[in-house]
C-alpha cells in the first residue's frame, strides 16, 4: 500500500513502544489511527501525544486474547469512519527467560495466547471484513528477528511464538487476494517496554526503527527487515542447512517427485477450490 493518506489504521498493543511508533508514523502519512491496548490510562496518554502532533486518533481498551474484544475492536473501528484499511497485529509480551526444560507450561500458554493466537484471531476477523469491503487493505503482523533465527538463548517460548507468526503470515500471503497486502514485520532489538528497561534501553531507537520499516510497507514488501547484523545470523543458519542437505540429501534429477508443494498444491486447489499465490 503506497499511500496511507486518509486510511484507517488499527494497531493492537498501540499505547507504547513499536506500536505507538507506528501510530505516529502512519499518522504523519495522513492516516487516521485506532489504538488498542489493555490499559486505558496508557491509551489516554498515547492519544494525547499523537493529537499534539496533529494526528486524528481514537482508542479502545481491550484484551486481544479474548475474541469478543477483537470483534468489538473491529466493529468500533468500522463504525468510526465507515471503513478500515490496515490492521497492525503488534500486541506482544515476553515471559522470563528460562531453559525449555524448566519453563513453566503456563508461561508457554500465556505467551502463545498473546503473541500468536491473537494474531490468528484478529487476522480472521479483520481479514473477512476486508474481503467483504473489497477495497485495497493490508494485514501487517509484527514478528521478530526471532521469526528468522534464534535471537537469544533461554528464550524458547518467545522465539517459538515468533516462528509461528511467520508461518501464519506466510499462509495469509498465499491465500488472500492481491488487493490485501500482507507483510511480516521483523524488528530486532528496539527500545520498547517488552523487556526490562535496563536491557531495552540499548536497542535501536523506536522512531529510527519505524522509519526503516515504513519504507518497506509503502513498497509492499513481505519481509520488513531492519537490523543489519541479522544477515550474519541468517547466513550462518542457511549455510548449516545447505551443508546438511549437500551431505545427506543432495539434489538429483527428478527429485521433485517427493516435493510436498509440487504434489499437494494442485490437489488442494482442485478439491478445496482455493487458488493459491505460490511465493516459495
Amino acid at each position: 500500500m503506497q499511500d496511507f493518506n486518509g486510511k484507517v489504521v488499527v494497531i493492537t498493543g498501540g499505547a507504547t513502544g513499536i506500536g505507538k511508533g507506528f501510530a505516529k508514523a502512519f499518522g504523519q502519512e495522513g492516516a487516521r489511527i485506532v489504538l488498542n491496548g489493555l490499559h486505558q490510562d496508557r491509551l489516554d496518554e498515547a492519544k494525547a501525544e499523537l493529537e499534539a502532533l496533529g494526528i486524528e486518533v481514537t482508542i479502545l481498551a481491550g484484551d486481544v486474547t479474548v475474541p469478543e474484544d477483537v470483534e468489538a475492536l473491529a466493529a468500533f473501528a468500522w463504525d468510526w469512519k465507515g471503513h478500515v484499511d490496515v490492521l497492525v497485529n503488534n500486541a506482544g509480551i515476553m515471559v522470563p527467560h528460562a531453559p525449555v526444560l524448566q519453563m513453566p507450561l503456563e508461561h508457554f500458554r500465556a505467551i502463545y495466547e498473546v503473541n500468536y493466537f491473537s494474531v490468528v484471531v484478529a487476522s480472521q476477523i479483520f481479514g473477512k471484513r476486508f474481503l467483504e469491503q473489497g477495497t485495497p487493505a493490508a494485514i501487517y503482523n509484527v514478528g521478530s528477528e526471532n521469526s528468522l533465527f534464534h535471537g537469544t538463548p533461554l528464550n524458547g517460548a518467545y522465539v517459538g511464538t515468533k516462528h509461528s507468526v511467520y508461518a501464519i503470515t506466510h499462509s495469509l500471503r498465499e491465500e488472500l487476494p492481491e488487493f490485501i497486502d500482507v507483510s511480516l514485520i521483523c524488528p530486532g532489538f528496539v527500545v520498547s517496554e517488552l523487556g526490562p528497561k535496563e536491557n531495552m534501553q540499548h536497542g535501536m531507537p523506536t522512531d529510527e526503527y519505524v522509519a526503516i520499516a515504513m519504507k518497506q510497507l509503502k513498497a509492499g514488501e513481505f519481509w520488513v527487515v531492519s537490523h543489519a547484523y541479522n544477515a550474519v545470523r541468517i547466513q550462518a543458519k542457511h549455510d548449516q542447512l545447505m551443508k546438511a542437505y549437500e551431505s545427506y540429501a543432495p539434489r538429483y534429477e527428478g527429485d521433485k517427485q517427493y516435493d510436498v508443494r509440487t504434489v499437494v498444491q494442485p490437489i488442494l486447489e482442485e478439491h478445496i477450490g482455493v487458488k493459491l499465490n505460490p511465493v516459495g
